[in-house]
């Protein structure tokens, strides 16, 4: 089972566990299912309303949660992560980035924290 923590400057820091083994479920979903307000409008990894800063708990540990296709383009969009980052993610199958799309990180047997904006 992994923790994940929901941090927001408006709201109380809240933790959640998710199944593990499931390997399907994103941070949107499992945000939903526990009332935790994260932005969002398409929800299919379109639009970058559920911009989301991601880490792992222990921060000096990269996680191997390789983006999306649908997340690179839109980060790149966003101006988030540069084409040289994508290189060195599949060079070196590391994260290149804390900025992740909630309904695209599919949540996986790690602890993390996620940073996410408030109104």
């Amino acid at each position: 089972m992994a923790n994940v923590t929901f941090s927001s400057p408006l709201h109380k820091d809240k933790t959640v566990y998710a199944v593990a083994g499931s390997h399907k479920k994103t941070i949107l979903e499992l945000a939903k299912e526990n009332h935790i307000p994260i932005d969002f409008s398409c929800g299919d990894g379109e639009c970058g309303t559920c911009l989301v800063k991601v880490f792992p708990v222990d921060r000096k540990r990269k996680m191997a949660h390789p983006l999306t296709e649908r997340e690179v383009k839109v980060l790149k969009d966003l101006g988030k992560i540069t084409q040289a980052q994508v290189d060195q993610m599949i060079v070196d199958d590391l994260m290149p980035t804390e900025w992740r799309l909630a309904c695209q990180m599919v949540v996986r047997d790690e602890d993390i924290v996620v940073e996410y904006p408030s109104r």
